[in-house]
């Protein structure tokens, strides 16, 4: 039998979980996978909140596990668990930091400051620094400004070159976005604990050897979706694009919520065991969170990023949401939190700069304050985690 202080003190938690989760899904996970369609006139701001939240949902629900057990169990080495009182002020201070880019206009990476405060609480409760994990994760997040803005220049420099047909270009990163679908791992579709993907699931309808029966149906979903871009192209290249980037955009809002809501209710994965809580359960719950975010708060973000950062047409937007599709998944794929305001404000100058040189209509001294924003909110979350848990404790336990 749970005793009622462990109920109480889960029940905390978990409100300030559902709070971190609304304000994740009113900042980085809510507004930025529809900001450059956003930008460029595909869709307006209320219906990009609207869709975002139940995409960020559907993602939470269907792939949410990885990031959620690395941020609850991966943070920290030695014999130190999360406890309730340490998860709720984790999520509280992080909660905090991502309120304040919310309502100031600048985007706080939530991924720095989850990850800076459940790193904060867990050496104040005497765990050890998880070198590996960190490394890991800093790897992704130094790259990620370099692979996502360079692939966006790339592409975006492609799609202006007169060399190819934008049309043919256009279906080719279909058809690439295709076979990447085909490899995403869903939990609904894999047997036991693991998840597996439409072309594995699919390779078994196809004779000969596992491998070449995934192969055989990624070709084939990639050329299904190249074929229905082109066969959309037809009735005018612009209207082709923009429905193509409303498609980007739905992919990238699916995976932000499959990473962000791990960033909510990582840090109550220790405590649900106490309470044989399933996973699934605490996944719903964070992407009901995100959803109701996405519905309330978004919108201010989204106007902030599509408009503040660049003008965006249609072209550079696709340029923008490939990279950042596929960093998101391969985030996901490897359990790394990851900041998508990193990823898309990234990848947008990298479009940006390819589309006008130098400057590509972006702020300098605007994104000069997001980066010193990103940086402060990992070594501020940490260092006012340790304080805060070490303070609480001292008068608590």
């Amino acid at each position: 039998m749970v005793e009622i202080a462990t109920l109480g003190t889960f029940a905390v938690a978990a409100l300030a979980s559902l709070f971190m989760a609304w304000a994740i899904g009113a900042g980085s996970s809510g507004s930025t996978p529809f900001a450059p369609a956003v930008g460029a006139n595909a869709i307006s701001v209320m219906r990009a909140g609207f869709l975002v939240g139940l995409l960020g949902f559907s993602g939470a629900v269907l792939q949410g596990a990885n990031v959620s057990e690395a941020v609850g169990t991966e943070l920290i080495a030695g014999d130190v668990t999360l406890s309730s009182l340490a998860a709720t002020i984790a999520l509280l201070i992080a909660a905090g930091l991502v309120a304040i880019g919310i309502f100031t206009g600048y985007p706080i990476a939530t991924a720095f400051t989850v990850t800076g405060a459940v790193i904060g609480v867990g050496l104040a409760m005497g765990g050890d620094p998880a070198w590996p994990k960190y490394t890991e994760i800093a790897t992704l997040w130094v790259l990620t400004p370099f692979v996502g803005g360079g692939i966006a220049y790339a592409v975006a420099r492609a799609l202006r070159a007169d060399a190819l047909s934008e049309e043919y270009l256009v279906v080719v990163l279909a058809a690439l976005v295709g076979a990447i679908v085909a490899n995403i791992e869903f939990a609904i579709l894999g047997s036991g604990s693991g998840g597996e993907s439409i072309a594995q699931a699919s390779s078994g309808w196809i004779p000969g050897p596992a491998i070449a029966g995934t192969a055989v149906a990624t070709l084939a979903i990639a050329v299904v979706w190249a074929g229905v871009i082109a066969f959309d192209l037809r009735s005018g290249t612009e209207q082709g694009e923009r429905h193509f980037l409303l498609v980007l955009g739905g992919l990238v809002a699916f995976s932000a919520g499959g990473s962000q809501v791990g960033l909510a209710i990582g840090p109550l994965i220790p405590l649900s065991g106490e309470l044989e809580l399933p996973l699934l359960a605490m996944l719903v719950g964070g992407g009901f969170g995100l959803l109701l975010g996405s519905w309330t708060g978004a919108p201010r973000m989204i106007k902030a990023i599509s408009q503040d950062y660049s003008s965006l047409g249609p072209r550079r937007s696709i340029a923008a949401l490939i990279p950042s599709f596929i960093i998101a998944q391969a985030a996901v794929f490897y359990g790394i939190p990851v900041s998508f305001n990193e990823i898309i404000v990234s990848a947008i100058i990298g479009s940006g700069y390819a589309a006008a040189g130098a400057g590509g209509g972006v702020s300098p001294r605007k994104m000069g304050f997001t980066v010193l924003a990103w940086i402060g909110s990992l070594a501020g979350a940490i260092i006012v985690s340790y304080v805060g848990y070490t303070a609480v404790g001292a008068v608590l336990l």
